[in-house]
């Protein structure tokens, strides 16, 4: 009597525990937890998947229309060749199954797919190391047999095809599929789907067993086992870890995807000009090889939205591929001149018809004395502010920066998004020629602020608030200097005419090389994008010979070319108030040509030389 009650109470156990186990198809399509995230572009193109549950391989939930029909007949006929005919338990199977094994050494099982999927989707009812107890057996039943009555036949299988364990921590036939095929669950052939069918019923088995599995299968579809073995040995050999689907954007997709989110999730980048920036970077880098440079890294803004539509942060074959160049710090060198210049012109102290002294220069530090040299360690004399600016010359650029408040620089490139971690103090006059270390998209960001005319507002990043842009510079200011860096004649005594800073329409430009070579960037917008480009080494180490001109700005301009392929880039309307004024020169030192002013700084004779002495005045206690 004991024994019978024992057994009705397992068996009325079972029945109370699987009368609440069973969900519904659409909340275990809904449960189904990915282990990798995809990153799409703006148009829903696949750009990056990310792991992000390093347990388990578990890939988006396949639909049965898009399993391929040799799949679907192998995994019925290797686990329950009466699926489409039973209730959930095919009751005759385990009648031969019991017999057989009273006669028989050898265990055979009778559980159907629908029994399966109960222990697959029921945690109660899965099968634990040493074997279900009586009790599971009889929940299987009963959950297998309420699976029927609620789900239909194909429900029953897509959802076993989505959640059972083939090999190690591949779960679901899409993470099989892709990992050891490299395919779509669509394109599955007959070996391969028997190959599947064969880990079902051995996940952890070598590859000639899984061979020998897999041509019982094959046989009893009728079709042929040669190279089936060859096929099984190939498959088992590939690594469940290795990364899957599209490898474009991994820096990106680590900030923009949630890992609460869908599996695939849309981003503001765009497919096309991705695809476009990882294949520059690669060529240029390799292009560079012989010059001791490993690392680069690409960014493109909108100029209207701050969206972004490029984003490649390090070099994929680099040994610091995992460094992200947009967000690491480095020095950019001359690419800050802009903003020296164009605080100087807000405050009226120059314009760009003004003569700067490009002559040897001593300046006094609390360490001892700054001797600023050019790029290619030579002097031009007299020049204007135009020509220094556009020929990225050092020493008139650290003069202006002397002309300057103590802290003015310091404030405004704070005020751009810079962040600076010193005071500028701790930087001195260096600061004009970019020794403090800023990250790409800080000076992406800024350099769109000059082409929204001063106007700045942080980039769009996944997950930032929208601010509404605050005026930064002044729009007047804004235009003269980015008149400047569209001029290609202003360039001409460093970069020559013909150079990869010259579009066929309207683009500002601006290079800059770090101390020792150990940065180079090329940053500029047009009218409606913003680039971006550093190229250099993660570690530090110097480049051989290589500048903003020959390092980064190939990227530049063939990236240029192509957001404005077929419709050229136009210039800025004017700033209000600008003036636009003959000027010549008093001593001769340029030619004479029309200038924009601000109202009352034209000039009413031709202008003579204006001396900077960038060493005089108080330098210590600072101002305050």
């Amino acid at each position: 009597m004991k024994g019978l009650r024992a057994v009705a109470l397992a068996v009325a156990l079972a029945v109370a525990t699987a009368a609440q186990a069973v969900p519904r198809f659409d909340e275990v399509k809904v449960a189904h937890a990915v282990s990798d995230l995809t990153l799409l572009d703006r148009h829903g193109v696949p750009l990056q998947t990310l792991r992000v549950d390093p347990t388990v391989r578990r890939l988006p939930w396949v639909p049965l229309q898009d399993l391929s029909p040799a799949l679907l007949q192998a995994i019925v006929v290797s686990e329950d060749r009466r699926f489409w005919e039973h209730g959930g338990v095919d009751w005759a199977a385990a009648a031969r199954s019991a017999w057989a094994n009273l006669i028989d050494t050898r265990t055979r099982g009778a559980s159907t797919l629908t029994m399966q999927l109960a222990g697959l989707i029921d945690d109660g009812l899965a099968r634990p190391p040493g074997g279900r107890s009586a009790w599971q057996k009889l929940g299987q039943v009963v959950v297998a047999q309420r699976l029927e009555r609620g789900w239909k036949k194909a429900q029953i299988l897509e959802a076993y095809l989505n959640a059972v364990p083939f090999r190690g921590e591949l779960v679901g036939i899409g993470a099989l599929s892709q990992t050891l095929f490299g395919k779509h669950p669509s394109g599955l052939d007959a070996q391969e789907a028997a190959i599947a069918a064969a880990l079902v019923r051995g996940p952890n088995a070598g590859a000639e067993r899984v061979a020998e599995r897999a041509c019982g299968v094959l046989q009893a579809m009728q079709q042929d086992c040669r190279g089936v073995a060859t096929l099984a040995a190939q498959a088992l050999l590939r690594r469940g870890g290795m990364p899957l689907g599209e490898q474009l954007a991994p820096h990106f997709a680590r900030l923009a995807l949630r890992r609460d989110g869908p599996a695939a999730q849309r981003s503001t980048l765009d497919a096309r000009l991705q695809r476009l920036a990882v294949q520059l970077l690669r060529q240029q880098l390799a292009e560079l090889q012989g010059r001791n440079v490993e690392d680069g890294a690409v960014l493109v803004l909108d100029n209207a939205s701050g969206e972004v539509l490029a984003w490649v942060g390090a070099h994929g074959d680099s040994a610091a591929a995992q460094v992200d160049g947009v967000l690491a710090r480095r020095q950019p060198g001359s690419t800050l001149k802009p903003f020296v210049y164009g605080l100087a012109f807000e405050r009226r102290l120059l314009t760009p018809a003004s003569l700067l002294d490009d002559t040897p220069a001593e300046i006094h530090t609390g360490s001892g004395l700054y001797l600023p040299q050019n790029y290619d360690r030579r002097f031009k004399g007299l020049v204007s502010v135009r020509t220094a600016l556009g020929a990225s010359l050092n020493i008139p650029a650290v003069r202006v920066g002397a002309m300057l408040p103590p802290d003015a620089l310091h404030q405004r490139l704070n005020a751009l998004g810079f962040e600076l971690k010193e005071s500028a103090g701790w930087y001195g006059a260096s600061l004009a020629l970019g020794s403090a270390d800023v990250t790409l998209l800080a000076l992406a960001n800024a350099y769109r602020t000059l082409a929204n005319g001063g106007l700045h507002a942080p980039p769009a990043l996944p997950g930032a608030e929208r601010a509404a842009p605050r005026r930064v510079l002044d729009a007047a200011a804004a235009h003269q200097v980015s008149d400047i860096l569209a001029d290609n004649n202003a360039r001409v005594r460093t970069f020559g005419l013909d150079s990869h800073l010259r579009t066929r329409g309207f683009a500002a430009v601006k290079t800059g090389t770090s101390k020792d070579l150990r940065d180079n960037w090329c940053v500029g917008f047009t009218e409606r994008f913003t680039v971006a480009v550093w190229v250099g080494n993660a570690s530090g180490a110097p480049m051989h010979a290589v500048s903003g001109i020959s390092g980064a700005a190939p990227i530049w301009h063939a990236l240029v070319g192509a957001l404005h392929e077929g419709r050229p880039s136009r210039p800025p309307a004017t700033a209000p108030g600008l003036l636009r004024w003959p000027v010549s020169f008093a001593g001769g030192e340029e030619a004479p040509r029309q200038e924009w002013f601000l109202p009352g700084t034209q000039p009413a004779a031709p202008i003579v030389a204006r001396r900077v002495d960038a060493g005089s005045g108080i330098t210590s206690p600072s101002d305050g």
